[in-house]
Parts: C-alpha cells; sequence; structure tokens
C-alpha cells in the first residue's frame, strides 16, 4: 500500500480558526502537564533521602500514587462526558496540585502516611487529568483533519524536560522540596484554567462544554470531521469498548510505550544515582537526557509516520527501546548507559501518541475508545514502575529495568493492530495509510 497520506475526499481547505486556537491550547496543557510529571521524578531522590526510604519502600510509596490514579481512571470517560475536558482537566489539575502540596510538605515533617495520603489524591488528579486532555486532543485531531497528536504528546515531553531541568537546578542550589514543587505546579494550574477557554466541545458534553471552554459550538464546524454523538456515553456503551479486540490490542501497544516511558520517569535518576555512585543532579540530567530524546523524536514523528505508517514506526520504537534498555543496564561505563537512555527515549517517544490516533480512528467511537486506551495505557505508566521497584530491592535499579523487554516484545507482536481503520467503501477513516 502507499506510504503516502491519502487527501480526504472533500476539498482541501483551511482548519476552522477555532480549531487551530484549539490545538494550540491543547498543546500548552499537554506541556505543563509535563512540566508538573518532571518536576516530582526529579525530586524523587529528595523524597527518598528526607523519607530515609529503602528500594522497596519507595516502590511502595510511588504505588500509592498508582492506586489514586487507577481508582480514577476508569471514570475519566464518564467524567469528561458529564463535564466536558475542559471542566475536567481544571478540576483534576487542581485536585493534583493539593494531593503533591500535601505530599511533600509531609516529607519535611517525616510523616510518610500523609505523604501517601498525598500521593493518593495527586494521582488521582494526574491520571484523570491525563485522559481528558488526550481526550481533547483526539478531537482536535478530527476537527483538523490530520494526525498531529505526536505534536501534543511532544508538547508534554517538551514540558518534562523544562520540569527535569528546572528539577536538576533546584535539586544543586538546594532548594526545598515543597517550595519547588508547589511553585510548579500552581503555575501548572494557572496556565490550564487560561487554557480551556479555547478548548473544542468534546463528545456527548454539549453546550455545556462549549460555555465552559469560551467556544461556540457548532460554528465553523466541518461534519465531516466533528466527533459529535447526540448524546453522553451511558456504562453499557463504555463496558462494549472493553470487549472490542482491536480497541484491548491497541491498549497493549500503549501499555508497553506507557511502562517504558514511566519506568524511566521514575527510576532513571535513581538507577544514574545508586547504581553508578553519582550526584543527585547528575540523575537529573540523565532524566533530561532521556526526555530530551523523546521530545525530538515526538517533534519529528509526524513526517516519520506520514512515509513510513504507523505500524512500521511502532515496531522500529520497539526495537530501540530493547536497545536502549539493554545498554543502560548492562553497561558499566556511565556515558555509554546515558547513550542507551537517549535511544531508549527514542523508542519509548511515538507508542502512546500513535495509540490515541488509532483509539480515535473512528469519529462516532473516539471518546470511548480514548478513555479505554488511556486507562490501560496510564495503568501501566502509574503502576508498573512502581512494581519494579520491589523488583530493584533483590536486584538493583538498573537490573530491574530490563523486566521492561518482555511489555516491549508485546507491544512488537501486536502493532498491527494499530492500522487505520477500513471503512464499509473502502476509504481510511485516517490519514495515515500503512
Amino acid at each position: 500500500m502507499s506510504t503516502a497520506p491519502t487527501p480526504p475526499s472533500r476539498p482541501v481547505t483551511s482548519p476552522p480558526r477555532h480549531a487551530v486556537r484549539a490545538a494550540w491550547a491543547v498543546f500548552a496543557v499537554f506541556v505543563v502537564a509535563g512540566v508538573g510529571m518532571s518536576t516530582w521524578a526529579s525530586r524523587i531522590p529528595a523524597v527518598r533521602d528526607g523519607l530515609a526510604f529503602t528500594e522497596s519502600q519507595m516502590g511502595v510509596l510511588l504505588l500509592t500514587g498508582a492506586i489514586g490514579s487507577l481508582i480514577a481512571l476508569p471514570l475519566s470517560g464518564m467524567i469528561a462526558s458529564r463535564l466536558g475536558a475542559a471542566a475536567t482537566c481544571v478540576s483534576f489539575a487542581a485536585l493534583s496540585v493539593v494531593g503533591f502540596a500535601v505530599a511533600t510538605l509531609a516529607v519535611g515533617q517525616d510523616l510518610p502516611v500523609l505523604v501517601r495520603v498525598g500521593l493518593f489524591l495527586g494521582g488521582m488528579g494526574v491520571g484523570v487529568w491525563d485522559a481528558a486532555m488526550n481526550l481533547e486532543g483526539a478531537v482536535v485531531e478530527q476537527r483538523l483533519g490530520r494526525s498531529i497528536m505526536p505534536r501534543f504528546h511532544a508538547g508534554f515531553s517538551l514540558g518534562t524536560v523544562a520540569g527535569a531541568g528546572l528539577g536538576a537546578l533546584a535539586a544543586h542550589v538546594g532548594l526545598s522540596l515543597p517550595g519547588h514543587v508547589i511553585t510548579v505546579m500552581v503555575v501548572d494550574l494557572v496556565v490550564v484554567v487560561l487554557a480551556v477557554r479555547f478548548f473544542e466541545p468534546t463528545p456527548h458534553a454539549g453546550g455545556r462544554q462549549g460555555e465552559l471552554a469560551g467556544v461556540a459550538v457548532g460554528v465553523g464546524e466541518d461534519p465531516s470531521t466533528a466527533v459529535e454523538p447526540p448524546s453522553g456515553h451511558s456504562a453499557r456503551e463504555t463496558l462494549a469498548a472493553w470487549r472490542e479486540s482491536r480497541t484491548l490490542l491497541v491498549g497493549l501497544v500503549v501499555l508497553a510505550a506507557a511502562l517504558t516511558e514511566g519506568a524511566a520517569n521514575d527510576w532513571v535518576s535513581l538507577a544514574v544515582v545508586d547504581g553508578f555512585g553519582a550526584a543527585n543532579a547528575a540523575g537529573a540530567v540523565a532524566l533530561a537526557v532521556f526526555l530530551t530524546a523523546m521530545t525530538v523524536t515526538r517533534l519529528a514523528g509526524t513526517a516519520l509516520i506520514d512515509r513510513l505508517g504507523r505500524v512500521r514506526v511502532l515496531r522500529l520504537s520497539g526495537v530501540a527501546a530493547l536497545v536502549g534498555v539493554g545498554i543502560f543496564a548492562l553497561v558499566p561505563v556511565l556515558w555509554v548507559s546515558v547513550v542507551g537512555v537517549a535511544i531508549w527515549g527514542a523508542g519509548a517517544a511515538l507508542g502512546f501518541p500513535l495509540g490515541m490516533s488509532a483509539a480515535s480512528d473512528d469519529p462516532a467511537k473516539a471518546a470511548v475508545r480514548v478513555s479505554v486506551v488511556s486507562t490501560i495505557g496510564y495503568s501501566a505508566f502509574f503502576v508498573g514502575p512502581a512494581l519494579i521497584g520491589f523488583l530493584a530491592e533483590h536486584t538493583g535499579y538498573r537490573d530491574a529495568l530490563l523486566v521492561l523487554a518482555l511489555p516491549v516484545a508485546v507491544g512488537l507482536l501486536v502493532a498491527g493492530a494499530a492500522r487505520p481503520l477500513t471503512t464499509a467503501a473502502g476509504q481510511r477513516t485516517s490519514t495515515l495509510e500503512e
């Protein structure tokens, strides 16, 4: 089949201005989500030092935040369908601020129970916030009629690079953990509140979402790219999506990518510090290398996908992730291991955004399928890295990361599920051809 994108059947026109504004707004929300995520990740060594926790205790601590996400994520589609993506992003970004504020303040007071409470709330906030912004990204992608999800995730990666850089600087100058984390999280929330005013109305949210986002519902839309089923999706529709084999296989692809990314966010800095006897700032720099590689790959990803197609890109990404993790875990030279981190980052970059695009191929079912795939992906993102901490108690952080080879191999095997859907008329539902 052709490796070039197939033009849509309608006349080529400029996208609606409100959709372009929405794209920039979504990009901004992805950026600040990345800043918040890596701000916390870059200060995990300080959390470990403040609580004097062992590897397994850190695993339990991170698992607490993951449990919060796991409880909230299956409900994210229902929440977003009732509140709209704009209100959902604001509400759960605010919850994440409260949670991480409680957690970081409790570290300084040596109150591990309160730290867990804060991380539980923060995990709930981050999980639903991320699912809602991915849903909005899928809606905007359909409005524009072209694949731009990798660029939204590039925005997330840009945010993580900035957050990691600030984290390295904060650790170097001795900035307090709560002063650093809380300030960043509050600024993130302000940006979200401002950005969501330009969101497109999400499916099922009706006029209320339009009011919340500050846009006129239905004005200037192209009906051929709109994603607006008439009413909010029900629990039955949600359960039906969980029984779709393609959706679940796409979820496995996203699971593998999310786990390789999440494990790096949580453990690369500690693996460098403990595995090589390096300073905390060096661990933050290694994390920044990983995040930079992800960012560059995501920015270049759209052209690569247009040229090679989703499935080939997913398979190349899986191979790169396997090679990068292997180098980082097995080579005893720090600078060579950091090269492995960069390859690892490039391999982990495109699986998640491509999975979101694949889930949204059919506009009529985009919302519920994105919710399912997001739940699977973020479950792996939050829970998998925490479980690696238990293994690290016996093997050390670097060797424990070799377990990532298993999910990556599974992702390689099922990558074909991400092929663009074909309609009854034989046309692709996506601009991305295999």
